[in-house]
């Protein structure tokens, strides 16, 4: 009697709809959902449509909302005894000068704990104050140290972070795939002379020559991209080079030159195809490198000038305003991070999808 072992059914399965369920979570696992929804989300439609979906001007603040924090963040209310004057030790005992305290009651901010019977605010009367207004749900995320809208400018960064990617990466990758395609087919003193600029261009530190090639234009959109341009051919150039010499010793390469295609015919034709899924991979990797090569620069104070709301510039409006009002330097420094790690994350799905030796494990 042959005994046949049934496969063991798992807890989700014994559920109504069980496997469909987990059908859903192996779909799930094959696919990257989740990088894929954080781009999309944060990065690709923000652009897109950042003058329909912001809720406000990104380049005009209120100063009666400066600094104010996020939605889900009250009044910060403290307890102060109105006194004539101020000096240090009176401000480290809580207390209030009589100027500052009226000035506080007639803009709604303060309020009568004791005293004030005759509707005017004398000394030694004991206030409500609110030190800071808390957030309001038309600022979700807060407003930055102009009072502008930090929502507002993190979907218009977007735009400028997308736009920085896209461009850089089509002028410095298809810079590198041509040398790197010139340097394996011609060989020689071509590809001596290509990858010794490659080894010299990679000696140098990616932000020190940022740099200088900065300084020597005018800050500006289009600078940051020639500047990121220059930064990321060799790498294009050095990898291209690598896999075109293993793609020119197949067989339908010395068929092509039997038949009298020309260099060019062949470069475009047999060989290049056979790179597209080397170069889409290495191109999608390259997004979060440049995203933090952009925000480094704007950081700095090289990169995207001022009131352009690039996430590096947003990071570094709030550096020194990380105590008393986070939220600034905190959401776009997320946004970056996000970005970044959902990208790296859909370059190493590609990978594994479009190599066959990695498709085939």
């Amino acid at each position: 009697m042959t005994v046949v072992a049934l496969p063991k059914r798992g807890f989700i399965d014994s559920l109504p709809g069980g496997p469909a369920v987990t059908q859903g979570l192996a779909w799930a696992r094959r696919y990257p959902l989740l990088p894929g929804f954080v781009l999309l989300f944060v990065l690709v439609i923000p652009a897109i449509f950042a003058n329909q979906i912001a809720p406000h001007d990104h380049r005009i603040g209120d100063l009666d909302l400066v600094k104010r924090p996020p939605a889900w963040i009250g009044d910060k209310i403290v307890e102060q005894t109105v006194v004539q004057k101020q000096d240090r030790r009176v401000a480290r005992q809580g207390e209030i000068t009589l100027s500052s305290a009226t000035r506080r009651m007639k803009r709604g901010t303060a309020t009568f704990l004791e005293g004030g019977g005759d509707g005017t605010v004398d000394v030694g009367d004991k206030l409500r104050v609110v030190i800071r207004q808390g957030g309001t749900w038309t600022y979700p995320l807060g407003t930055d140290k102009q009072g502008r809208d930090i929502l507002s400018r993190l979907i218009h960064g977007s735009r400028v972070s997308l736009t920085v990617s896209v461009l850089a990466i089509a002028l410095g990758g298809g810079l590198g795939v041509i040398l790197g395609l010139l340097a394996a087919y011609k060989g020689g003193i071509t590809d001596t002379l290509i990858m010794r600029l490659v080894d010299i261009k990679l000696a140098f530190p990616s932000i020190l020559l940022a740099l200088v090639l900065v300084a020597a234009w005018k800050p500006g959109l289009l600078t940051v991209i020639i500047v990121i341009s220059v930064l990321l051919w060799a790498r294009y150039a050095r990898v291209v080079r690598g896999e075109a010499i293993s793609i020119m010793n197949r067989d339908f390469i010395d068929r092509a030159q039997v038949a009298g295609a020309s260099d060019w015919r062949i470069m475009a034709r047999h060989i290049f195809p056979n790179l597209m899924n080397t170069v889409v991979v290495l191109a999608t990797l390259e997004v979060g490198h440049v995203i933090i090569l952009e925000s480094t620069l704007s950081f700095l104070g090289a990169g995207i000038p001022r009131p352009t709301p690039a996430w590096g510039v947003m990071v570094a409006d709030g550096r020194e305003l990380i105590v008393a009002a986070w939220w600034i330097f905190f959401f776009p420094c997320v946004a970056i991070v996000l970005t970044v790690l959902s990208m790296n994350l859909m370059g190493d799905w590609l990978r594994d999808k479009l190599d066959p030796k990695l498709r085939n494990i």
